[in-house]
């Protein structure tokens, strides 16, 4: 870690954290209130959809406009502008475009096309990740901003192996930054899923873990592909990610960095708040 203890950490005039955890622990909060403090705020899912899926979004867009005769025909002569608003607090676009599989008529996406788009999302999340050591440079060269927050996605644990020491995207942002898991408790997890039961979102999930729960739920349905509900199955896949997600964060923390607990996280204020409560996580 590149500091070592809390004395380290308190002393350090350029404070550098990554923070990870499943989507809706306050991951992008606390960034939000250390930019607000000064610190400069990278957000992996928003270099995600603008730098490297950012035209995948907007020709999603457009193959949509076309369906309709009078936007088509304003497309084909560019009268028209299309393209994606994605902001820090809205990553809607890059979620509509991952998509979910299923009945076509109910929105769904041919299994196929929504592993490819999965696979698209893997390798964009790599680069982004790998990305946050050119920012930390960009934000002290450009502006002279010191502290430093990755406001990394929830699927971050998807694309490491945590238990590898020589995993390349841990190692260049352990080198760089203080990895901080914020750590739910089970009654954060029962909240989670049950905001996801009200609004079902479409997620990464690790190619192997959705090929085998997209087998298993239609077989539990008894449904052909092009029949399965979107909405139900990636409810149905939803809670099972979360406990496959869990341990992975856990051996991110043990192997690279330390962990905060959510409720903890939740009492901070402001900046220096924050600080202490990283102190409190890392040995004396």
């Amino acid at each position: 870690m590149i500091y070592s203890n809390r004395h380290e950490w308190l002393a350090a005039k350029d404070k550098r954290v990554l923070l990870f955890g499943m989507s809706g622990l306050g991951k992008t909060w606390a960034a939000d209130l250390l930019r607000d403090a000064g610190w400069f705020h990278y957000s992996v899912d928003y270099r995600i959809g603008t730098r490297y899926m950012g035209e995948r979004i907007a020709d999603n867009f457009k193959r949509e406009a076309m369906k309709n005769p009078f936007l088509a025909e304003l497309l084909r002569t560019d009268s028209v502008y299309i393209a994606s608003n994605i902001t820090f607090d809205n990553l809607a676009p890059l979620s509509t475009y991952l998509g979910k599989p299923g009945d076509p008529t109910k929105g769904g996406l041919p299994f196929e096309d929504y592993m490819y788009r999965q696979s698209e999302h893997r390798e964009a999340e790599k680069f982004a990740l790998l990305d946050t050591a050119h920012f930390i440079h960009r934000a002290q060269d450009i502006y002279g901003i010191e502290n430093f927050v990755c406001d990394s996605g929830g699927s971050i644990c998807e694309v490491v192996e945590p238990d590898d020491p020589n995993d390349p995207i841990l190692h260049a942002l352990s080198q760089n930054l203080l990895l901080v898991w914020i750590e739910g408790s089970d009654a954060h997890t029962a909240e989670l899923v049950e905001r996801f039961d009200r609004a079902p979102k479409p997620m990464y999930y690790q190619p192997a873990f959705l090929a085998s729960k997209w087998a298993e739920y239609r077989a539990l349905k008894g449904v052909a592909e092009d029949k399965v509900d979107p909405d139900d199955f990636v409810r149905w896949t939803y809670a099972q990610a979360l406990a496959h997600r869990q341990p992975r964060y856990a051996a991110m923390a043990r192997n690279w960095g330390v962990k905060i607990r959510a409720q903890d996280l939740y009492r901070v204020r402001d900046a220096k708040g924050f600080a202490a409560l990283i102190a409190d996580a890392l040995p004396e």
